[in-house]
């Protein structure tokens, strides 16, 4: 069928909808532009037979939806309505929440019901809970109805809600809905405030008569009676920890609230606090079960690395951290396999682009962090004495697609989506992805993933040899997969002819073409950027942080055979 989409952005949502439903055989053209008129030409150009809104802020025209059916996804139980609706569930506690796909009206969030999944809900954060459960449930819709609607000549189908839990409509949550009361509310309400923001808008607060916005929050009981409730009183993994009446609350990131016509953007919690609040006091480091950006655990003679960066974002000191942990690792001769976890929101997305746009000087910044992540997958590829594995559990974009290569084996829960590529950010990329990208996938498929610049879901992925095996979406029960996998691998009568393989393999690459090779080639481009002030690198790095939007659909992602059409009909 031919299926246009209407979205605010191209977020990880419209992503996996856009590509599974190419993959499925589907002709497709997406509009992002908020402009009707817009949304009306590319609606007439491409004479779609279904209209999806994975991921839609605003109304779509009257006489689109008129016209043709357009299911929009909300991330909401049935009857639930309003532009908050992940936030209200996660700060009342919802046990059950759901996602539903209906089909759009006059009235927002109001149309029929085409189908609706509920979920068990998670103490966790809005963009978690999207990231997962929202997104897994709307995807499986999309398809299923997509194939209902063309298998049966485009009738709809008929569900019944009358036994489900019943939604309703909750306004926007504003700041005032959304303020932490540091001496009443407990550790967990203030958390649950926090996670409802996060990863938008964040909860405004003040430290030290200064505006901030919160994100990232955990909850630590602890005995904190001789501190001031919102005292800042330690710092861990550039975290901050302040006290409440019931225990600690860790805050990973914040921005300053825009003053003077001046707007900022999110950073390290610790970074505000020393460059832009610059509190004059020495914060103690505080040691917490909760709150750990890297950590190993091990079963058997297994150990599994998980980083959990804010975002996926890999600041100068992340990626040495992330190092020194897997040295050890490596270093450890009780260990048969280390496999990498990566985040829950994000495996990896490369550099920190936050922390080189706040550096006194982002092009040393810049020099400095791509060098750090070099290193660390450096230290990967020429591993010999271990397997390595990578558990691609979550989304992953630009040098984070590439870092998985590195390992010997890439395994990847399936509905995740690769962005294997860095011309989006105006970079010809690194991490050794010359070497890495054409040795999986060829040299002409790595150009044109390169080129192309579009996601890359599971079952495409698996079908290029960009991944060796994708295991099941469910949370429990990929991890349940990947521990009997790896426990496998650890125990196999053939282990030590793997290492051995791996070896002389390597070894015969490094004869053919040093590694370094293809280091020095790429760094020495990215540095060629990166001393260029006109480069457009600084200006789309800008842009990004301060999420600043060109407001039109990129050439890349549409019909290519309608473009034309549409300057027409325009």
């Amino acid at each position: 069928m031919r299926i246009l989409l209407f979205a605010t952005s191209y977020n990880g949502l419209c992503q996996r909808i856009h590509q599974e439903l190419t993959f499925d055989g589907h002709q497709l053209d997406i509009e992002l532009s908020d402009n009707p008129m817009e949304m009306y030409q590319s609606f007439l150009a491409f004479e779609p037979d279904l209209v999806i809104c994975p991921f839609l802020k605003h109304r779509i025209p009257e006489k689109v939806w008129q016209e043709v059916p357009c299911l929009v996804v909300h991330p909401g139980i049935a009857g639930d309505r309003g532009p908050s609706s992940l936030d209200w569930a996660i700060v009342e506690r919802n046990k059950v929440w759901g996602a539903t796909l209906l089909q759009a009206n006059q009235d927002f969030d109001a149309g029929k019901i085409w189908a609706t999944q509920n979920f068990n809900s998670r103490a966790t954060s809005k963009a978690n809970l999207y990231r997962r459960e929202v997104t897994s449930s709307a995807s499986q819709m999309v398809r299923s109805c997509v194939a209902y609607y063309q298998i049966r000549q485009q009738s709809t189908p008929t569900i019944d809600t009358s036994r489900l839990p019943k939604g309703s409509w909750h306004p926007l949550m504003e700041q005032p809905m959304r303020a932490i009361d540091w001496h009443a509310d407990d550790g967990l309400t203030i958390v649950d405030k926090i996670n409802a923001a996060d990863s938008f808008p964040g909860v405004k607060d003040q430290i030290n008569g200064v505006g901030v916005y919160l994100y990232g929050a955990k909850f630590e009981p602890a005995n904190t009676s001789s501190a001031i409730p919102g005292e800042i009183i330690g710092q861990k993994d550039e975290a901050i920890c302040r006290a409440c009446k019931d225990g600690l609350v860790w805050i990973r990131q914040m921005k300053l609230a825009p003053t003077k016509g001046r707007k900022f953007f999110k950073l390290p919690a610790m970074r505000v606090v020393n460059t832009q609040l610059k509190i004059n006091r020495q914060l103690p480091h505080i040691d917490s079960s909760v709150q750990s950006d890297i950590r190993a655990e091990f079963k058997g003679q297994t150990a599994y690395l998980y980083f959990d960066f804010y975002n996926g974002a890999f600041s100068t000191e992340q990626c040495r951290a992330l190092l020194a942990e897997f040295r050890i690792l490596e270093a450890n001769p009780g260990l048969k396999t280390i496999v990498l976890m990566g985040g829950e929101d994000f495996w990896s997305n490369g550099i920190h682009l936050n922390c080189i746009q706040h550096a006194d000087d982002p092009t040393v910044e810049s020099w400095r962090n791509i060098n750090a992540i070099n290193d660390m997958v450096e230290a990967i590829i020429n591993c010999s004495s271990k397997i390595t594995v990578a558990a691609v559990r979550s989304n992953a974009g630009a040098g984070g697609a590439i870092i998985p290569l590195a390992c010997d084996y890439v395994i990847a829960r399936e509905g995740i989506v690769l962005n294997p590529h860095y011309g989006l950010m105006g970079l010809p990329g690194s991490e050794y992805w010359t070497y890495l990208l054409p040795k999986r996938v060829g040299k002409l498929r790595a150009h044109k993933l390169m080129k192309d610049c579009l996601p890359v879901i599971t079952e495409k992925a698996l079908d290029i040899n960009l991944i060796d095996q994708v295991l099941s979406e469910g949370w429990e029960d990929f991890h349940q997969q990947l521990f009997e996998y790896c426990e496998n691998l650890s125990k196999s009568d053939d282990y030590q002819q793997l290492v051995k393989t791996k070896v002389k393999s390597r070894r015969q690459d490094e004869q053919e073409k040093p590694l370094q090779t293809y280091r020095t080639k790429e760094l020495a481009l990215m540095k060629a950027i990166f001393n260029d002030d006109s480069a457009d690198y600084h200006r789309l790095r800008h842009n990004f942080v301060y999420k600043i939007v060109c407001g039109k659909t990129p050439s890349r992602l549409r019909a290519k055979r309608f473009l034309e059409k549409i300057k027409a009909v325009s």
